[in-house]
Parts: structure tokens; C-alpha cells; sequence
């Protein structure tokens, strides 16, 4: 299928498929609707024109659609799809909805899925089968799939296939479409599914319905470029697209003015920020310089590529004030073989030089990353080489995985020749580094008094209260619930591998923005 046999924004509504057609028929007429992820087709994209839509209201005709009704979002996966489903929840709040945290009471339920791992997917068709019975308790309930799977062909395929009981599938760039997609399946007993391939578009002046008012996710860019090979998130995202850099300010200036102690600048390549604007010369280190000045007494970023970490965003963090003194920096693999193999476009030695800019700008630096083990071609050699990179950088924390296949990527077409028993004891000998690596970093702060941004009650204990340093490490202490919502300074007493626990000392009054 070529470029322009596309779908670009076409409406699909579809029955099911075992009542009129043979599932043979209906997948040929499937397939000329959605279309599989294209490393070819996908590179095209960066010819298209990013357009602008800053006048997004909720017609008229929709005004009351949820009056009586009630919503529930469960999602899964990154802060961009947290945010994400905040986007809904303010969607779902302007049409009359009632949010409701339980899946019993609903009358939407929407899945915001995230597709990056297989058992992420596995996790999301386990709780259809689960909430399949609510369907036959009551018939009007509306049960949806939304997010990174839904723009997956295979996925929707399945889902058309084997859960017939969903009512609604759209994708990532059609969450602004909400209040349609809702009125045609209300009016519709057909499966509505609208999944757009088109992309370039960035909406402006959608509501937003937050999670507290502590800490906030501000979307700076969508999509990503760069095609590492066993990433689907290109596709299921899309193209790199900038927000202009002036809504994003305003963004940040009416979270402060309402209270907020920390924002998280989110994008999925968060450093290629700016590099599609055409009429200006702008990036993450310039924006960053602008919102330092905004009074939010914390501000971080995430998710970055060590390709697009230049040299003037390391310059403008080392001004430190609110900018905190951690940064996320996933480096995959150690082995620069591995990384040419997973389209990484840097090696190890350039990974590390980075690392040295960054440390001597900024010598009191917590750096954490990602890390994929067993991944097609891996030998122990190559396997050792990232052990040693870990020790060498020093990195305080890691996320880790076990290689999977993502279909779609062109990491799905190699063979998988790590057999599984190797690719676990690896991840074995790993997470024993990192957690030895965590607990020496955390150790040196006993005795110390950090400052912490309060966030709420202890998971395990609610006489204890836990919030998190500038360096983003987890500190469980006794004191005040007035202390929540605010940064305090608590005196380490103890030390474990990935948390702190200490005193309460005293409460900041006022954090200087500079």
C-alpha cells in the first residue's frame, strides 16, 4: 500500500465482524483502511507540514452528552500517556461526565494503553477479558481502547476479532476527537474505530483535568524521529512536532500560579525540541533558560536521547536554581556493536563524553538511564562491555528489560538468538549492579538534611509521609499531613537501596527563583 492510500482522518465504523463477513473477508477490507508500520513510509514524514489548531472548543452539540454519566480511564505506560488521560478527563468533565474510580459504577471505560513492551499489551487484553462481564450487566456501558496499541494494525485487528465487547478504538492523534467518536457510538451499535496515520498536527487549548496540584506534566513536543530498531513508539507517536514555545510558557505560568512545586517538561525525545521550527533558532536549552524564571520551585525533563543533548542545554542546567540536578539518560546498551545494531547513532565512547560534559558542568549530577539486555546478537563480551559502562558512569538508578520483540519494528525481523534462560541471568547480574550502585549513592546521605517535596502518604504506611529530593530519591519520614503539597527539609537517618528514611526538620518558607 502507498503514501497516499493512507488513512487521513476518515472515520472507520465497523460491526462485528463474525456477523455479515467471514473473517477472511473482513480482514481484506481491514486492510484497506489501517496501515502497518512502515520504516520506509514512516521516514517520508518529515516533508509533511506541521499544522497549528489553537481554536479547540466543545461544540455545542455535545454540551450535556455525559450529564448522568460517569467515566473511569485506567492507564498504562509513560507520563506522556498520564498526560494524556488527563487530556480526556478535562474532555470528559466539559461534556457533563462524572469521573468515578471504580469500573462498576462507570458508563465509559476507556484502556490508555502503552505499546512498547509485549506485556504491557498482555496486560491490557487480560483486563478486557475481565471486564467483559460488566458488558452483559449493562448493555449501555461503553468500553474503549485508546492510546499507543490502538495505532497498532495487528492490535486492532485482534481486538475486532476476539473482543468483540469494545465499543470504541481511536488512536493518539484523535484524542481531541473524543466528543465525536462518544456520539457516534452512542447513536451507533456498531464497533467505532478511528485511527488516524496522518500526522503533523498539533492541538492547542485542550482542558485538562490534573492529578493534585503538586506536581504537573507540560507536553513540550510529540512523536519521535529517531527509529531505533526495537521501537514501535515512532509509529504509535508519530513525526517530531514542536509546541510554540510561547504556549508552553503560559502553560508553566498558570501552574505556578496555582501552586504548583514541580513541572516535568515531557516529550519522547524531549532534546529534538525545536528542531522543526522553520522560523526561528530554539531549543530545549533555550526554553529551559526561559522557564527558570517562572516561580516553580522545581523543574525537570524527560525522556532524553543522547544524539540531541547539546552542549548549550548542558550549559544552561548547570545554572542549577529550580532546574534539578538529575538527568534521565537511557543508553540502552554498552556495547557500541549493540547500538549500531539498535540504530542508536552514538557509541559507547560518545555516550561517555557526553557523560564527562555533563559531570564537569554539573560535578553533584545524578544520572539514571535504561538499559535492554539480550538483545538479537548480544554476546557476554558485549553484555560485559555494558556492565562496565554502568560502573564507569556511575548511574544511581536504572530502569532494565529483558529484549522483546515488537512487531512492526525492525528488530521483529532478526532472530532472536538469545536464548531466554541467558538473556535472564544477564538481567540477573545487572539489577545486582544496579542495586549495589543505588545503595552506595544513597548511603552518603545519611546523616545529611535534603529538602523534599511532600507528596502525600507512605504506600505502605499512612502515619508516614514520603516525598522526593531534587536528585528524585524516595524519603519516608514522620510529620505533619500540613506538610504535603510543600518542600521541607528532613534529616537522613537511614539508608536502604532505593529509599531514605529520616526526621522532619523544618518547613521551607519560600524557594528563590532566579
Amino acid at each position: 500500500m502507498n503514501e497516499n492510500q493512507r488513512l487521513e482522518g476518515q472515520q472507520v465504523k465497523t460491526g462485528n465482524p463474525s456477523d455479515k463477513k467471514s473473517e477472511k473477508d473482513y480482514s481484506k477490507y481491514f486492510e484497506t483502511v489501517f496501515v502497518p508500520p512502515s520504516l520506509k513510509d514512516a521516514k517520508k514524514r518529515g516533508k509533511e507540514e506541521v499544522k497549528y489548531h489553537d481554536d479547540f472548543k466543545i461544540s455545542e452539540e455535545f454540551r450535556g452528552m455525559g450529564d448522568g454519566r460517569k467515566f473511569y480511564i485506567r492507564t498504562y505506560g509513560c507520563q506522556m500517556n498520564e498526560h494524556d488521560t488527563e487530556v480526556m478527563a478535562g474532555i470528559f468533565m466539559a461534556l457533563g461526565y462524572e469521573a468515578t474510580d471504580s469500573v462498576e459504577d462507570a458508563d465509559v471505560i476507556l484502556l490508555n494503553t502503552c505499546a512498547i513492551r509485549e506485556n504491557a499489551e498482555n496486560k491490557v487484553f487480560g483486563e478486557l477479558g475481565h471486564l467483559k462481564h460488566l458488558k452483559t450487566q449493562k448493555p449501555d456501558l461503553l468500553l474503549g481502547v485508546c492510546g499507543c496499541m490502538s495505532q497498532e494494525e495487528s492490535v486492532v485487528n485482534k481486538i475486532l476479532k476476539t473482543y468483540t465487547q469494545v465499543d470504541i478504538i481511536f488512536g493518539t492523534h484523535n484524542i481531541h476527537r473524543l466528543p465525536n467518536i462518544l456520539k457516534e457510538a452512542y447513536m451507533s451499535k456498531e464497533m467505532v474505530v478511528e485511527v488516524w496515520s496522518k500526522e503533523g498536527d498539533v492541538i492547542e487549548n485542550l482542558p485538562k483535568v490534573r492529578r493534585g496540584n503538586i506536581k504537573g506534566w507540560v507536553n513540550i513536543m510529540y512523536g519521535c524521529d529517531k527509529f531505533c530498531t526495537y521501537c514501535i513508539v515512532p509509529y504509535t507517536r508519530g513525526k517530531e512536532r514542536s509546541r510554540r514555545p510561547e504556549e508552553i510558557i503560559q502553560e508553566v505560568r498558570e501552574l505556578a500560579a496555582h501552586g504548583y512545586q514541580e513541572i516535568t517538561l515531557l516529550g519522547q525525545n524531549v532534546n529534538a525540541y525545536g528542531k522543526d521550527f522553520e522560523d526561528r533558532e530554539y531549543g530545549l536549552g533555550d526554553l529551559m533558560d526561559e522557564i527558570r524564571h517562572i516561580g516553580i520551585p522545581r523543574i525537570r525533563f524527560t525522556t532524553s536521547h543522547p544524539r540531541d543533548f547539546d552542549d548549550y542545554l548542558i550549559e544552561v542546567l548547570a545554572k542549577g536554581g529550580n532546574l534539578m540536578d538529575h538527568i534521565h539518560l537511557p543508553v540502552q546498551s554498552g556495547s557500541t556493536d549493540v547500538l549500531k545494531i539498535m540504530a542508536r547513532k552514538y557509541t559507547r565512547e560518545q555516550y561517555l563524553e557526553l557523560v564527562r560534559k555533563i559531570k564537569a558542568a554539573m560535578p553533584d549530577v545524578a544520572l539514571t538511564t535504561d538499559i535492554i539486555v539480550g538483545y538479537p546478537n548480544e554476546t557476554d563480551e558485549q553484555f560485559e562491555e555494558t556492565l562496565s559502562l554502568y560502573r564507569e558512569v556511575g548511574f544511581e538508578a536504572a530502569y532494565t528489560f529483558i529484549y522483546s520483540p515488537r512487531e512492526g519494528t525492525p528488530a521483529a525481523k532478526m532472530k532472536d538468538n538469545v536464548p531466554m534462560e541467558v538473556k535472564k541471568e544477564r538481567l540477573q547480574r545487572l539489577n545486582a549492579l544496579v542495586n549495589e550502585l543505588s545503595a552506595k549513592a544513597l548511603e552518603k546521605y545519611k546523616g545529611q538534611t535534603v529538602e523534599v517535596l511532600v507528596e502525600g502518604e507512605s504506600k505502605n504506611n499512612p502515619d508516614v509521609l514520603a516525598g522526593y529530593t531534587s536528585k528524585n530519591k524516595l524519603v519516608n519520614f514522620v510529620g505533619p499531613k500540613t506538610a504535603i503539597g510543600k518542600i521541607v527539609k528532613v534529616k537522613i537517618t537511614d539508608t536502604k537501596t532505593w529509599s531514605l528514611n529520616g526526621e522532619m526538620v523544618e518547613e521551607l518558607q519560600s524557594v528563590e527563583v532566579k
